[in-house]
């Protein structure tokens, strides 16, 4: 899938007003029949089977639908298991760039990813309470990167006490062994299968506490792709398995050097010390001669998680990045503006454009995570940042970077944010 772009000035891109805003619609059968009919032969691929625990105590709708986000196939699941019910889905405003009228046709409620947005709870109330449909809800809002839960935004029950619906979430098993993010959109041959379940009736919300229902959610968003695959013998046998995988592992654990990783075909290898390690048909790591650092993918990831927090606690951590600038300011098109400098350090982000028009800081205790993304609509690998009015898409030049700027922004965040 692509995204419309426009050549502009910065200039141009500032200047553009963000479009009124529109409550959300409720969903047209013709298009959502539409979607799940074009879903079904990918889920056939995958033998997609699901199963319902104590749905009958959601009783007939409307809910709020929590899902997990492990590929592109998750929207294509959640058609298979909840039509023809009329639900809305909150996606991010780049979704409705040169298809506005459908994505409204299809009841999407836009926001913008990692940035504060009240008006999107008053969306999900109007889509709730007035249009009497569902809403279906990414908590992660970003993919997983190494098949692991990505963390929930803080009192996520306060929003499910405001809403006043039952709350059914949505747990997919395979989806991300089939396109895992970082292996360029490339499909591998394995099934697919999703637990959906009533996790609070109306009558549980009113009763329980917030933190109670930010610990329970907590609970079902806990889950580890690579650990359930070699548990369950789940052989992935396509060649390319280890593609681009150098975009979640890009420091070596041998030598410690970063960016010099690279995945191709079943093997990651470090460009500056030569070691090699395979991606197993069960998706663990295998050094082909020495030691095996990290069999398993998540800790590695982790490994690196620490590596950038001592960075931080020891005031080294810095990144300067040239980068391609796409802005986006409405639904009409990514307006790229041209190349700029990013810099993240301690402090937060700032984005300048090289001729100086453009100047943007975002503090980093924004948001507890980053909008960053691999081969972002085809386009490349993306660092996104922002507020309201709009958004800063920001494609290193340099390799393999993306990964560790989401991790450090996460780890400043916890350092930075005071506990409520």
């Amino acid at each position: 899938m692509k995204i419309r772009r426009k050549k502009a000035t910065c200039e141009q891109a500032l200047s553009i007003k963000a479009p009124p805003h529109r409550r959300p619609r409720r969903p047209h059968i013709l298009f959502t029949t539409l979607v799940h009919i074009l879903s079904l032969p990918d889920l056939w691929a995958t033998r997609f089977t699901f199963t319902k625990h104590r749905m009958e105590a959601a009783g007939k709708g409307p809910y709020l639908i929590l899902m997990n986000h492990s590929s592109f196939l998750d929207l294509k699941i959640a058609s298979r298991i909840f039509w023809p019910m009329p639900y809305g889905i909150v996606c991010t405003t780049d979704g409705f760039v040169g298809k506005g009228w459908l994505m409204r046709l299809l009841g999407c409620i836009p926001t913008q990813k990692f940035v504060t947005d009240l008006s999107l709870v008053m969306d999900m109330l109007h889509a709730l309470h007035k249009n009497k449909t569902s809403v279906l809800m990414f908590p992660e809002a970003g993919y997983s990167f190494d098949g692991c839960a990505t963390a929930l935004p803080r009192r996520l029950g306060t929003l499910i006490k405001k809403l006043d619906v039952p709350v059914v979430t949505v747990i997919t098993d395979g989806a991300f062994l089939r396109d895992p993010l970082y292996n360029g959109l490339q499909l591998r041959k394995t099934r697919v299968s999703a637990q959906v379940s009533c996790l609070f009736t109306k009558e549980e919300i009113a009763r329980l506490p917030v933190d109670e229902l930010d610990r329970r959610l907590d609970e079902v968003f806990q889950f580890d792709n690579f650990a359930e695959q070699y548990k369950n013998k789940v052989e992935i046998r396509e060649k390319f398995r280890a593609d681009g995988l150098d975009r979640i592992l890009y420091r070596c654990p041998s030598c410690g050097t970063e960016g010099c990783t690279e995945g191709k075909g079943i093997l990651l290898r470090c460009k500056h010390c030569g070691k090699e390690y395979e991606l197993t048909t069960l998706g663990r790591m295998r050094a082909l001669e020495g030691e095996t650092e990290f069999p398993h993918i998540p800790d590695w990831f982790n490994w690196q998680r620490s590596c950038v927090a001592e960075e931080i606690r020891r005031g080294e951590y810095r990144m300067e990045l040239d980068v391609t600038i796409g802005i986006l300011a409405d639904t009409k098109a990514l307006y790229m503006v041209g190349k700029g400098r990013l810099l993240h350090n301690e402090n937060g982000f700032t984005l300048t454009s090289c001729d100086g028009k453009l100047h943007y800081t975002q503090p980093s205790t924004a948001c507890h995570t980053l909008n960053s993304d691999f081969y972002w609509y085809e386009i490349g690998d993306v660092i996104g940042i922002g507020n309201k009015e709009r958004l800063y898409y920001c494609f290193p030049e340099q390799r393999n970077v993306v990964t560790k700027a989401r991790l450090a922004a996460e780890e400043l965040y916890k350092l930075k944010k005071p506990a409520k």
